[in-house]
């Protein structure tokens, strides 16, 4: 995405960001929202259908800098607990005209991605920051809400204190 549609892309997100609510008002310990991820690979992934795995929920795009130094880290991490359960569903929140770029990030990743198709994801609200991620336990439960962080990629010290305890 060149700079101008990028630019576009940033200023239509900060000017919707007065007219929707910034975040959806998650609850760690309730019910996860379903969200469905339609797959490059062109499976459907639900959070409601992988009840008894580990979810990670996250959101990116191919042109943002801090999701590029998450998304390896994310990928190491699920083919090291795989079997234990972990799964990863990417939401990518480019535009069509950057499919190529998001296959091409996708192809080095162990997970599945597909395009979110808009800024807003149900029940987590509207995109408005990236990277952002949400951590699912076995039971469909919220363990970590992404929103109620600084804003700074999952790291080895969250994925330990949140993921590897209920694993």
């Amino acid at each position: 995405m060149d700079r101008v549609k990028r630019w576009c892309m940033v200023a239509g997100l900060v000017l919707a960001a007065g007219a929707l609510p910034a975040r959806a008002d998650l609850t760690v310990g309730a019910t996860a929202p379903d969200l469905v991820l339609h797959a490059l690979d062109g499976h459907d992934y639900s959070v409601a259908g992988l009840r008894g795995k580990v979810v990670i929920v996250t959101f990116w795009a191919s042109w943002c800098e801090p999701c590029r130094a998450e998304l390896p880290r994310l990928s190491q991490f699920a083919r090291q607990h795989a079997a234990q359960g972990v799964v990863v569903l990417g939401f990518a929140l480019d535009g069509t005209d950057s499919l190529p770029q998001v296959r091409a990030m996708a192809a080095s990743l162990s997970f599945p991605v597909g395009l979110l198709g808009s800024a807003w994801a149900g029940e987590y609200g509207r995109i408005w920051r990236i990277p952002v991620s949400f951590v699912i336990d076995r039971s469909g439960r919220l363990v970590y809400d992404g929103w109620k962080d600084s804003g700074q990629p999952i790291d080895d010290g969250k994925l330990s204190e949140y993921v590897v305890p209920i694993l």
